[in-house]
């Protein structure tokens, strides 16, 4: 699942980032990596680089619902489902240029990832990949919310590297608990006093 998150968000912001910058129109095309931004992050990628590192998955505990789902069925009987679990994935989105010192294609390409990224509250069902295509809900996005993190100067340090602009972005996923074995009762048709 984490997988198709990945190659979900991947597909946005090829669809979104101007073809200047991801297309067959640019000179240099970004690179898309869900790489650890450490010490030899730059020596195993091509650069320009847009990294969106996986730093955090928990469970939304806002979104939390305990209440089974029943679906009737005509034959008297209905199926019970426990609802799915809400993750959050939270990412640390920063971009990267060839020359540490160019901080302006660094702010001019963060800028460009951010509009893309905000433009969708919720993942458009166009892009979804792999098992989250028939996800319901369609997976909510939260871009610069507060990080996880307790320090970003402190994941920097633990990175080896030095510090550079970042965004928070998260992605609300339904997470089936449920195996895919059905549980079936039969329904109370009428009732005896």
């Amino acid at each position: 699942m984490l997988n198709d998150l990945d190659s979900t968000l991947e597909e946005l912001l090829k669809r979104e980032l101007p073809p200047s910058l991801v297309g067959s129109e640019a000179r240099t095309p970004v690179t898309i990596s869900f790489a650890t931004p450490d010490q030899e992050f730059t020596k195993k990628i091509s650069l320009p680089a847009i990294d969106l590192f996986l730093y955090d998955v928990r469970e939304n505990l806002e979104l939390r619902n305990t209440e089974w789902t029943v679906q009737r069925h005509g034959n008297g009987s209905a199926t019970r489902r426990r609802p799915p679990v809400r993750i959050d994935c939270s990412y640390l989105v920063t971009v990267w240029a060839k020359d540490p010192a160019d901080f302006q294609t660094e702010h001019r390409l963060l800028g460009e990832v951010m509009k893309a990224l905000l433009r969708h509250p919720t993942i458009p069902k166009a892009v979804l990949q792999g098992s989250l295509s028939d996800q319901d809900p369609v997976p909510r996005a939260l871009t610069l919310r507060p990080p996880q993190l307790q320090s970003l100067g402190e994941f920097w340090q633990a990175m080896g590297g030095r510090p550079k602009p970042a965004m928070n972005y998260t992605v609300t996923l339904a997470l089936p608990v449920e195996d895919e074995a059905e549980q079936s009762v039969p329904l109370v048709m009428s009732t005896q006093i």
